[in-house]
């Protein structure tokens, strides 16, 4: 996995208002920590972080390149951001501290390509995994896996077992865990228009009509 480079700073104070602060000034405020890491709070440059981070998929490790002795050549993965609910902007972004020779688990997208046999078969493709957590040293975390389910007929699915594992790398979860699957279309049960006929024709037949008034 490429190892991306950014800038960080440290921050001393870790208030509401100032993170504000450091979001209307370009900044984003956020936190280094892990196993062996006591919580460091930081500061990054909005627009390349935005720019070179923020939009990627996947786990992904960052170097930071800093002037400060504590932060600097760290690498760690981004754990979590929080974006604005309105605008989508990252206002707040925390980084996993790793070792590079120790293993970790993360969770690495999934990417479906190809056309099923069995959508030209009438059925539908359902993905029932956007993604599968595995075990690796930091620097061999796969980007994605490619799903093919060119030869997926009605019934059939794809399990992590028949997934290409990078050496290294291996899964989490059980071999059988089902990833995508073709399914037969359901069709809605329609109300019969033949029951008020049947209602009709249950009437007696020398029922006679009111009489007229005069």
């Amino acid at each position: 996995m490429e190892t991306l480079e950014i800038q960080v700073e440290a921050r001393d104070k870790q208030r509401k208002r100032d993170a504000r602060r450091l979001l209307r000034g370009g900044k984003i405020p956020a936190v280094l920590y892990g196993p062996k890491t006591a919580a460091v709070g930081l500061t990054l440059d909005k627009k390349e972080f935005s720019r070179r981070v923020a939009g990627l998929q996947g786990s992904h490790l960052v170097r930071m390149k800093s002037e400060a002795a504590a932060l600097a050549e760290k690498v760690a993965l981004v754990k979590d951001m929080q974006f604005h609910p309105i605008t989508g902007d990252v206002i707040h972004a925390d980084f996993y501290e790793v070792d590079l020779t120790a293993k970790i688990q993360v969770h690495v997208p999934l990417h479906f390509v190809g056309k099923a046999v069995g959508i030209v078969n009438g059925g539908i493709i359902q993905p029932i995994l956007r993604e599968i957590e595995v075990e690796c040293l930091p620097l061999d975390i796969p980007e994605f896996f490619n799903v093919d389910v060119s030869a997926l007929d009605i019934g059939d699915s794809v399990h992590i077992e028949d997934l290409q594992m990078p050496e290294g790398v291996v899964s989490a979860a059980e071999d059988n865990l089902a990833l995508v699957t073709v399914v037969a279309p359901t069709v809605e049960a329609t109300t019969s228009a033949a029951a008020p006929v049947e209602a009709a024709a249950a009437a007696p037949a020398d029922a006679k009509a009111p009489a007229k008034k005069e």
